[in-house]
């Protein structure tokens, strides 16, 4: 199939010059044979793109002119992640005006109308049988990731004002690298001039962007990749966790879905996790509702405070003896969890 979408396009990309090819023309161009051709030119016109065909000598073909946009060359899964996508960015946010969740509202009502006609009504299907829940989230200035995505192509510093998360706001000159998104935040990461380091910047908080046109020369990222970089900034002030649960990954995931937290399959269908987490009390809500066993490898301190915890969960709840009585727990006589507050 990806062969099949290389040929369709590069059909595509001859035909928009505007100009008319004889079929011998197209074909030694693309290199295929005149019965691919054919078969690629039926499935243009089955994407909804106008291919008109004068047959006999002197024959050619050639792409209608008067549309603005031709359809999105999208197949059926395609076109239904692209409605997702939209819908799901669109609900994140607080819909301000200019902003990318706004933007993604609009391009959602009307993307449909530029898709094959084939596909028209599977997108209308999908949008009268989705709701999404809003979530909330900064919004970010479309305008304001476009202009950085061209600063970034074209290696032009930017300047900018921006609020720290103490509220005081500086002028910053930066070298922007990368876009990042992560837990419905968008950010730039950039090399600092005056300060000379890495930093990220929230865009929510930039305000008064300028692309200087002054070039820069690429520098290698701090870390493996910019979000690897923007992680070890957020988790820096908290504690690397790493367990062992009997589960397969998915259901770690959701066990964990608020959590920053990376997941791997080990032996016997088992989930490595590493999660970075500011105490241990952390875990507690999220391996409760997994109903799985599980080891916490690292930090010793963790284990510690999880082997108290669990005493005090058994003085809190002692077994019943044979004549119906309870059974003190190891820490004392019922009831004695609340007073052991340190244990």
């Amino acid at each position: 199939m990806a062969d099949v979408m290389h040929r369709v396009l590069a059909l595509l990309a001859v035909l928009q010059s505007g100009r008319s090819f004889s079929g011998a023309e197209l074909a030694a161009r693309l290199d295929v044979p005149p019965r691919t051709l054919r078969r690629d030119i039926g499935r243009l016109r089955g994407y909804g793109y106008p291919v008109e065909t004068r047959p006999g000598p002197g024959g050619h073909y050639r792409l209608a002119a008067g549309r603005a946009m031709p359809p999105l060359l999208l197949d059926d899964d395609e076109a239904v992640a692209t409605l997702l996508g939209l819908a799901a960015l669109g609900s994140t946010g607080s819909a301000s005006e200019g902003s990318i969740d706004r933007a993604a509202v609009r391009a959602y009502g009307k993307v449909d109308q530029y898709l094959p006609k084939r596909l028209r009504p599977r997108a209308a299907a999908l949008r009268a049988s989705l709701e999404t829940a809003p979530t909330p989230a900064p919004s970010t200035s479309a305008e304001t990731v476009g202009r950085i995505a061209g600063a970034i192509a074209q290696e032009h510093t930017v300047t900018f004002r921006y609020a720290g998360a103490d509220g005081a706001a500086t002028t910053r000159l930066v070298e922007p690298h990368r876009h990042l998104h992560l837990h419905q935040r968008w950010y730039l990461l950039g090399w600092d001039v005056d300060k000379r380091d890495w930093r990220t910047f929230r865009l929510d908080r930039l305000a008064e962007l300028r692309v200087t046109g002054r070039t820069f020369s690429p520098r290698p990222l701090p870390a493996g990749t910019g979000v690897d970089h923007l992680r070890a900034g957020i988790n820096r002030h908290r504690r690397r966790v790493v367990l062992t649960v009997d589960a397969p990954v998915p259901a770690v995931a959701d066990a964990f879905h608020r959590q920053d937290v990376v997941l791997s399959t080990v032996a016997g269908g088992a989930t490595r996790a590493e999660l970075a987490l500011d105490s241990w009390q952390w875990l507690l809500p999220g391996l409760a509702f997994l109903g799985a066993d599980f080891t916490v490898e690292e930090p010793e301190d963790f284990r510690t405070a999880l082997r108290g915890f669990a005493a005090r969960l058994g003085r809190a709840a002692p077994a019943p003896s044979p004549d119906g009585r309870e059974e003190p727990g190891p820490g004392g006589p019922p009831g004695a969890g609340s007073a052991a507050p340190g244990a």
